[in-house]
């Protein structure tokens, strides 16, 4: 294969998928293994299928899927055509505004809802919709039209999105500097004994071995800075219902750290919470944690405050969502089973 530095006229054929820094501890890696770990939704053969077409290319030049990744290398993952988000197609998908001015709107997404297009969901997202119902709305760094920040495709809860590109950058730089408020929800497993509230520290990074999640990394070069604020806001015996304070957002925050301490999201399938972590033997227990999975059907995260300067008034906004149904039920049935049993540590 040709050595040729993209800059030539196949530079103006090819668009930009993917693109990754190999961290400075980065060891030798075969190519197609680095991107496996660092693409969802993807396979082995599919990397190699592009690398042998030359869309891999590593500092501009491409590379066969055995070259050796090592430190500084830039990876980047170039296709024929635009990457779905540049395809962006409008959608009439309706919209739970809880506020809405010339500059900015807050919106309340449901759990189930992607909040930008990406592998494997390319329509039914909230920048879908957003691109339907307001035009010309200012890109993000990502290229993606309003978005601040995201949450979680089963995570529900309050988002702020940007109208204006003063605004856009207005607010993202207060959620850089850690001034904007987040306040979540979360029902978790085990009693959280230690105290009545606590904070949890640790660089955030994709997982050494499965690339569908990520994980805390004592390493500083595997992972940025996180942290998390929790306050326990009752007792159900096996599970426990948390404030969760996000002082960074980093992708799956609260999940990794909440599992890190030993306190992983009830029913969140990605990190394990799907599966009976605390409790008895006994069938009817069994019995009851599976029709709670059934009516919470995705992990037990709300994102229920959310604060901001406003750009231009310098108003503080704060707005809270109550918790959706399903969550709520989950509660409730917990809260039932609590006050009738008498809890051992297993």
């Amino acid at each position: 294969m040709a050595d040729y530095n993209v800059g030539t006229e196949l530079e103006d054929e090819l668009y930009e998928h993917h693109r990754f820094e190999a961290s400075k501890g980065q060891s030798a890696l075969r190519v197609d293994k680095f991107l496996m770990n660092m693409i969802e939704n993807t396979t082995r053969n599919k990397i190699q299928q592009a690398a042998e077409k030359g869309s891999i290319l590593v500092n501009d030049v491409p590379v066969k899927s055995n070259y050796k990744v090592k430190a500084g290398d830039v990876v980047r993952l170039v296709l024929a055509h635009p990457t779905y988000e540049q395809l962006l197609t409008p959608e009439n998908i309706p919209l739970d505004i809880v506020y809405e001015d010339d500059q900015l709107l807050v919106i309340n997404k449901p759990a189930g809802m992607v909040v930008h297009p990406g592998h494997g969901n390319y329509s039914g997202t909230l920048v879908n919709a957003l691109a339907y119902h307001f035009e010309n709305l200012p890109m993000n760094s990502s290229e993606r039209p309003g978005l601040v920040h995201r949450i979680d495709k089963d995570t529900s809860g309050l988002l702020v999105v940007a109208k204006t590109d003063f605004a856009m950058a207005y607010l993202t730089k207060q959620f850089a500097e850690k001034t904007s408020e987040r306040e979540y929800v979360a029902l978790v497993w085990g009693n959280i004994e230690e105290e009545e509230e606590g904070t949890v520290e640790g660089n955030i990074g994709r997982h050494d071995t499965n690339r569908m999640q990520m994980a805390v990394h004592s390493d500083e070069e595997k992972g940025k800075p996180a942290v998390t604020h929790y306050k326990v806001l009752e007792r159900f015996g096996y599970v426990t219902l948390v404030s969760c304070q996000l002082e960074t957002g980093r992708t799956h925050q609260i999940r990794v750290h909440m599992k890190h301490i030993g306190h992983t999201l009830f029913n969140d399938e990605r990190y394990g919470g799907d599966s009976i972590l605390k409790g008895t033997t006994f069938t009817k227990y069994k019995q009851f944690v599976e029709n709670c999975f059934k009516v919470l059907p995705r992990q037990a995260l709300h994102a229920k405050t959310l604060g901001f300067e406003h750009p231009i008034t310098k108003e503080f906004l704060r707005f809270d969502s109550p918790i959706p149904q399903d969550l709520q039920v989950c509660i409730d049935k917990w809260r039932v089973y609590s006050k009738a049993q008498t809890f051992t540590e297993e």
